[in-house]
């Protein structure tokens, strides 16, 4: 019904504009949703290894989980210099700083899904490569271990509650809805800089580990 006076009586009806961003909001949601679910559906699809890599691991493969690292490092700094700027009214170099840690973010993705296609999984403590973390080195890093996985679990879950919001965000931002943008982003920029954190400490803790 307001579809049809709005297209009968448009200089009475400015309304239409509103409805289409709105139209236009949810679509973004969906695409948003969607991109998700796909993401989550790959990682899960290569950690059970439903997938068979093949027999022989191309070298470049080997330097992924540093790569990881460093990118996870690089998106850290960005976010700080983010915070800096914008603290600054320093806008444009906000936006820059924001749009350089999302493009590594997106490399990072990539670069994370090819690694776990590749490489066999690391266990924190098995110092033998077997597979299998047997007594004795669970007893070697029984004093570490909690730490360990308290980082990996929280870094995985708020990876994945971040990754929705974090396109949302920036929806937000390139579309200059600063109110909504403000809002998500007090829930977001904490939890990006505390995945890129402790990714970079994921892979020192499984370094000692690595079988290649």
């Amino acid at each position: 019904m307001i579809d049809y006076f709005a297209q009968v009586y448009p200089e009475k009806y400015p309304k239409t504009k509103s409805m289409n961003t709105f139209q236009n909001e949810n679509f973004i949601r969906r695409i948003i949703v969607i991109l998700t679910i796909l993401v989550l559906l790959t990682v899960l699809i290569l950690n059970r290894r439903w997938i068979t890599p093949p027999s022989e691991t191309p070298d470049f493969i080997y330097v992924l989980p540093l790569t990881n690292a460093l990118l996870n490092t690089t998106s850290f700094i960005l976010l700080l210099l983010s915070l800096w700027a914008i603290k600054n009214k320093k806008v444009e170099l906000h936006k820059k700083m924001n749009l350089f840690a999302f493009v590594l973010g997106a490399l990072f993705l990539i670069s994370y899904v090819a690694a776990h296609f590749f490489l066999p999984e690391t266990i924190y403590g098995d110092l033998n490569h077997n597979g299998i973390l047997e007594t004795q080195e669970a007893h070697r890093v029984s004093s570490t271990r909690p730490i360990y996985l308290f980082i990996l679990i929280t870094h995985i879950l708020l990876a994945t509650v971040g990754f929705p919001i974090i396109l949302m965000s920036f929806y937000y931002g390139l579309s200059n809805k600063i109110i909504q943008h403000k809002k998500l982003v007090r829930w977001t920029y904490p939890i990006w800089l505390y995945v890129c954190l402790t990714g970079p400490l994921v892979y020192l803790f499984l370094k000692p580990y690595y079988a290649f």
